[in-house]
């Protein structure tokens, strides 16, 4: 009897220690502040401006489209469970701005890129009331969004202002670095041979950055069709300048491309698959190229390698 009571009394221990323990970690889970962004590269940089103060969770990973994008269920419930949103906005998450929207009046949620002076954001050629999305090519516009996030953080969780900026200088530094590479890297490639074509049109600030021509079948959107006038006035660009490489993308199938150096091709032209750069969605989780840094870096080298 001696033994049985014994025996209940440490089981009755070990289960009060397990429920302490349970609350304790729940406790230090909610200690961090819960930040839900859309793309990876606005992840990326929460994750190294909040630090350990924040539990950050991307919607999009790698190979993702963030144009054609539509919000399950699971992305509801993190969105609701966030502390902080952040999204890229001028329309890149078209079809998730009805959902962004709602969230807004509920919790702060933060377009960062709208947070950029207008007269620095680029236009659609062909449409001059959209605004091209893909600002994180342009590293100083990239530092100018950034600068929400550094201050959604802070104002959601004002006693780790210090830590904040303190992570986010150390940051920027590292992305102003990131540019200066870049710059040097970029100066390898003689100017005639300076054009980037790829699938869509994602590059244009990359472009605009580096003093380089910029060409993508389909528009600004993934959304947006392609025809064959579109790929016979790429197919006429290449053989013209005598431009022996483009580039498939990581989130768009390699289709389009393939119908522009088959029509190359046709007119004698011989063309390859420089390599596969990142545009609207980053590496694998846990990569090199899995972080903004990495990616960029990536981008720059396989540019550079095949068009010097």
């Amino acid at each position: 009897m001696k033994k049985i009571l014994c025996m209940l009394i440490v089981l009755s221990l070990f289960i009060l220690g397990s429920c302490s323990s349970e609350s304790a970690n729940d406790k230090q889970k909610s200690d961090k502040l819960v930040v839900t962004t859309t793309i990876g590269q606005i992840a990326d940089a929460v994750k190294n401006i909040g630090g350990d103060k924040v539990e950050v969770q991307s919607l999009m990973g790698s190979g993702t489209d963030p144009h054609l994008y539509k919000a399950t269920q699971g992305d509801i419930a993190k969105l609701q469970k966030a502390d902080v949103i952040f999204y890229n906005g001028l329309h890149l998450e078209g079809k998730m701005l009805s959902v962004l929207e709602k969230m807004n009046k509920e919790k702060p949620t933060y377009a960062i890129g709208e947070a950029i002076k207008k007269n620095n954001l680029l236009l659609n050629a062909d449409d001059r009331t959209a605004i091209d999305p893909h600002i994180w090519f342009d590293i100083d516009l990239w530092l100018a969004a950034l600068k929400e996030v550094e201050a959604g953080l802070i104002k959601a969780d004002p006693d780790n202002k210090a830590y904040y900026e303190k992570n986010a200088e150390e940051y920027f530094n590292k992305l102003k670095e990131l540019k200066e590479f870049a710059i040097e890297e970029m100066e390898k490639i003689p100017a005639e041979q300076r054009v980037l074509v790829t699938a869509h049109d994602a590059f244009r600030y990359f472009g605009a950055a580096f003093n380089m021509e910029v060409e993508g079948l389909q528009g600004l959107s993934t959304d947006s069709e392609y025809g064959l006038g579109d790929v016979q006035k790429i197919v006429d660009l290449l053989v013209t300048r005598n431009i022996k490489a483009v580039f498939i993308e990581s989130s768009i199938s390699e289709r389009s491309i393939n119908a522009v150096i088959e029509g190359a091709k046709k007119k004698g032209h011989e063309v390859k698959i420089g390599g596969e750069l990142f545009s609207d969605a980053m590496g694998e989780e846990k990569t090199e190229e899995g972080t903004y840094i990495g990616m960029y870096k990536h981008n720059v080298e396989i540019i550079v390698n095949s068009l010097k």
